[in-house]
């Protein structure tokens, strides 16, 4: 079994009966075990220039859970669960129904249809916080301790 942290986040609809939702989905895969899920946090929208309060405010939070699937194949999982709950990939910054990120799974994995650790996840609070609360040594392969990268961010 393999240790991941999945993130998740929802700024249109029913946001935490969906993630709600998404995260019975998720624990109810044969090869996946939630081990911890951190409280939600509501953030300010980030678009492709940063913050955007024009927007529906977001319902943010991180999963750990153990598999014993690919990384690919958890990435493959969650779009199946985003797809359930209507999420619909046509704009890289928009609104979503749900919104599911692998962001740790193993050490470093690159190719053309995934990057591991999620390449944004050091620079992003709504990540970051959620997931520190649920395991205070938690840390991203490459980047460090998820403390310190906490530490560093700008208020």
């Amino acid at each position: 079994m393999t240790h991941a942290v999945v993130a998740f986040g929802a700024n249109l609809g029913e946001r935490e009966s969906t993630i709600a939702s998404a995260l019975t989905q998720l624990d109810a895969h044969d090869s996946i075990d939630i081990l911890g899920v951190s409280p939600l946090l509501e953030t300010i929208a980030v678009g492709a220039d940063g913050p955007d309060a024009s927007h529906p405010a977001y319902l943010n939070g991180v999963a750990i859970i153990d598999t014993s699937l690919t990384p690919h194949a958890v990435l493959a999982v969650l779009h199946d669960i985003e797809a359930s709950h209507g999420r619909i990939r046509t704009e890289r910054w928009g609104d979503r129904t749900l919104d599911l990120d692998l962001i740790v799974h193993g050490d470093h994995i690159e190719d053309g249809n995934l990057v591991v650790p999620h390449p944004r996840a050091h620079e992003r609070r709504f990540v970051l916080e959620p997931w520190l609360e649920i395991d205070p040594d938690a840390e991203i392969p490459g980047r460090g301790r998820v403390s310190a990268l906490l530490e560093g961010l700008e208020a």
